[in-house]
């Protein structure tokens, strides 16, 4: 239910965006930019839920509505080119499917579009997509999932599982403000109070994956954690594989990874929503 209204919430605003005159052009047909981090693939739950949503509200993909998709493949060197490509093509609003750099690629590219954000991400305050959470300013709006101090529970619930885990490999992107900070502030403040080590280990493009495995292979580590992101989530079945395959219990922050297999996942839906209009934000 919790999911359904979000949606709902979601598409409520992309139409008031769209259709900020609609007595005056009636016969305006909408037309929205959907920008994904992620491969169509590994995206195709949130993009169908977005579909779901507007045609529960009237509006059906092909009919009344259209949609520009773009997706990056997981590939961040592509969110500037695919942000200004969808703002070449004068959209009425563009939802951006991710986290903080394929917002800040848009913001980057046009000061007038609509950007919805529909989850992911750090605090849009502190990542400086917003001016404030009260009054946002600028042309961004939408929801976002609060979810950076979600690592130490995470490690908690690993230690639980292992209780003679001592030495934690953590798979991360250093591009990725997210994944980044949590390594750097949330998860050493974690790791002290359960007495784990964490052996980081950065991953900043998809060919770079089977490099690190196998240095991996050739470490001590008794548990994998994998730090949220478009790079992860992408290729999430070659990184559950790999822990299947080493043996490794390994936690991850989205129920995918355990859909393909993984051993557990935590994660949280505590959201921040504006209203249609980017000016009043209000807890939900």
């Amino acid at each position: 239910m919790k999911k359904k209204i979000t949606v709902l919430t979601l598409c409520a605003m992309l139409l008031a965006l769209c259709f900020p005159a609609e007595a005056q052009q009636p016969k305006k047909v909408p037309r929205i930019g959907y920008f994904s981090a992620r491969d169509p693939a590994s995206d195709s739950a949130r993009s169908e839920a977005v579909r779901l949503g507007l045609r529960e509200l009237g509006y059906i993909e092909g009919q009344n509505i259209a949609i520009e998709y773009r997706y990056a493949e997981g590939k961040r060197e592509r969110f500037r080119e695919l942000a200004a490509e969808l703002v070449r093509l004068k959209l009425d609003v563009i939802v951006v499917a991710g986290g903080d750099p394929p917002v800040q690629a848009l913001i980057n590219e046009t000061k007038t579009i609509p950007i919805v954000m529909s989850g992911g991400g750090t605090d849009p305050v502190k990542a400086g997509l917003v001016q404030s959470l009260a009054r946002p300013g600028g042309n961004v709006t939408g929801i976002t999932n609060l979810i950076g101090d979600l690592g130490g529970k995470r490690l908690e619930l690993l230690k639980e599982t292992v209780p003679k885990l001592a030495r934690v490999a953590v798979l991360y992107e250093p591009a990725n403000p997210s994944s980044a900070l949590e390594l750097k502030e949330v998860l050493p403040v974690a790791a002290r109070a359960l007495k784990l080590t964490i052996q980081a280990w950065e991953v900043r493009a998809t060919e770079e994956f089977e490099r690190v495995f196998t240095a991996l292979s050739k470490g001590r580590s008794d548990g994998l954690y994998v730090s949220p992101g478009a790079l992860m989530n992408t290729n999430r079945k070659r990184i559950v594989g790999f822990a299947l395959t080493s043996r490794l219990p390994s936690v991850y922050g989205r129920k995918d990874y355990v859909d393909e297999g993984g051993l557990m996942y935590y994660g949280r839906t505590k959201r921040t929503a504006t209203a249609a209009s980017p000016i009043t934000w209000t807890e939900s």
